[in-house]
């Protein structure tokens, strides 16, 4: 009897750790979006040839929260990370990091249309959220 509580305890213990869900940082899909949508704003603003295509970036970051929710976060939990000043910092560095590697210098519009073409020319998610004008 001892043994058949003891089991049943480690597996409700093992359950409970297994379905622990991951900080929404951790979501790629998520984080990434939020991530793709802050560089393709960044270009769009710095380049004067490039604009956004707004309903598709709308479109894409509202599906965020019902996607958030589809995989069992609170909206409390949502709204935790998206209002979060840590998060937006670290968001804001990552997107920083990407520019910088993809040949941006800050001040120079030039520079933030290069790589504005490149992403619509390799139609990544970054790419889909830009048009040349």
């Amino acid at each position: 009897m001892m043994r058949a509580m003891t089991m049943a305890l480690i597996l409700s213990l093992t359950a409970g750790i297994a379905s622990a869900k991951p900080h929404l940082r951790d979501v790629p899909e998520i984080d990434g979006t939020l991530l793709a949508v802050g560089i393709a704003d960044e270009i769009r603003k710095n380049c004067p040839d490039i604009s956004a295509r707004m309903v598709r970036a709308y479109t894409l970051v509202t599906g965020l929260k019902d996607k958030a929710r589809d995989l069992g976060y609170t909206d409390a939990e949502i709204d935790a990370y998206r209002k979060s000043d840590a998060e937006k910092a670290r968001l804001r560095a990552a997107g920083e990091a990407y520019l910088q590697r993809g040949g941006v210098t800050a001040g120079q519009p030039a520079t933030y249309c290069a790589l504005g073409r490149a992403e619509i020319e390799k139609g990544g998610q970054i790419g889909a959220l830009l048009r040349m004008n």
